[in-house]
């Protein structure tokens, strides 16, 4: 059965509106729907917000924390979505305290988080929202949001309004593409010269040299041996750097759903690069609405000397623009080979907000001790000492 709660208290002022708390499983799997459609009314619609990729990531990555999506209805109508949860006090605290996050914050990297509001309802949504989160003394924590515009910007400056402690940090930057207009050729033209020269060379090369393939996922008969290659091909490019996180333990049950059900909703953009039939590289993403996301990649060191990475690449963007995308979004990270095909940028960042209580002082006094540790051992200690201290700083405000 699923667990809703309802309130009109704190939103009684509009009406109408109520609130919802959906607390469960359950509960989250039965909004699949109404939450597709609210979310395309919205102005926040991207991948990283559909049901498909927040619903799988709570399943496979949500343990240890507390389902709380914030539900604002007008008779029975969705206008509004908060989709949070709540991390639970850690043992040993000197001053316990709950903390709520957006789903999909930390692990596996989703970007543009927000919340979801109905075009032409924000003002009743919002207002909603801020006085359900402020009547309650739990830290809000909004990360990975963008830093110009987004609805969870709205949302904190109401909740702000009302005596909370809002500060803000910046975070990574999205490099992008803005593909309006172009042709492959004329985006070529568009590079600085010897990129331009470097990309059609190895093509060229490629295609002199190797019986070259590149192939996208079309069924689901092709996709898991897809996204074994691309896990096999990302972990064997990080194992001479230390290794890599991304692709490994939960993380690939996670993607394995996931890609699964993008596949089945028309979004994944799995492609492989084969020369004389091996996979040499292997390039994730999605194509969502307008947009061309690039979310993950690998290639085989051996053939590193042809560039078979940047190859991938370049025929990604070639792909997106071919089948009409109008964004190539290469997500957040700073890279310095983004920002040869990309020149614009998105900025990420995180806004916290603490109650005006003594308790929320004390969170917020704590958290700042807690980066001031992690820079220090950064600076002072053995790498593998520092990564035990930032592993523990995360968990003290998560």
């Amino acid at each position: 059965m699923s667990s809703v709660v309802r309130s009109a208290a704190p939103v009684a002022a509009t009406g109408a509106t109520r609130i919802e708390t959906i607390t469960d499983s359950a509960g989250f799997h039965a909004m699949r729907e109404e939450w597709a459609e609210l979310l395309e009314s919205s102005t926040s619609d991207c991948v990283f917000l559909t049901w498909e990729w927040l619903h799988t990531w709570w399943k496979h990555l949500g343990a240890g924390r507390q389902l709380d999506l914030i539900a604002v209805r007008q008779g029975e109508e969705l206008v509004g979505l908060a989709p949070l949860m709540v991390g639970r006090p850690r043992l040993g605290r000197l001053f316990p305290w709950r903390t709520r996050a957006l789903l999909g914050t930390g692990t596996v990297g989703s970007d543009y988080l927000d919340v979801i509001v109905r075009r032409g309802r924000e003002s009743e949504a919002l207002d909603a929202l801020a006085a359900h989160l402020a009547a309650e003394e739990s830290v809000l924590h909004l990360e990975q949001i963008n830093r110009r515009s987004c609805a969870a910007l709205e949302l904190a400056a109401r909740v702000a309004r009302q005596g909370w402690r809002d500060t803000e940090r910046p975070g990574d930057v999205c490099p992008f593409i803005d593909l309006r207009g172009l042709t492959w050729d004329s985006y070529l033209a568009s590079l600085a010269p010897e990129h331009r020269y470097n990309c059609k060379r190895r093509l060229s090369a490629l295609t002199k040299r190797f019986d070259m393939r590149f192939e996208r996922v079309a069924s689901e008969d092709e996709r898991p041996e897809a996204l074994a290659a691309l896990v096999a091909l990302h972990n064997k490019r990080w194992s001479a750097r230390g290794g890599s996180t991304a692709l490994r333990g939960r993380l690939v049950a996670f993607h394995e759903e996931v890609t699964r059900l993008a596949l089945e909703r028309g979004w994944l953009r799995l492609f492989v690069l084969r020369l004389d039939g091996k996979p040499v590289a292997a390039l994730y993403g999605f194509r969502y609405r307008h947009a061309f996301c690039f979310y993950q990649s690998g290639f085989d060191p051996s053939y590193s000397r042809y560039s078979v990475g940047q190859v991938t690449v370049a025929l990604t963007i070639k792909h997106a623009i071919e089948e009409g995308a109008t964004e190539y979004d290469m997500l957040h990270g700073d890279e310095r080979y983004k920002f040869g095909w990309a020149r614009q940028v998105r900025e990420l960042g995180r806004r916290e907000l603490y109650p005006p209580t003594a308790r929320g002082w004390l969170c917020q006094r704590s958290v700042a001790l807690d980066r001031a540790a992690r820079r220090t051992a950064r600076r002072l200690l053995p790498r593998g000492v520092a990564d035990w201290i930032a592993r523990r700083a995360n968990d003290a405000i998560s």
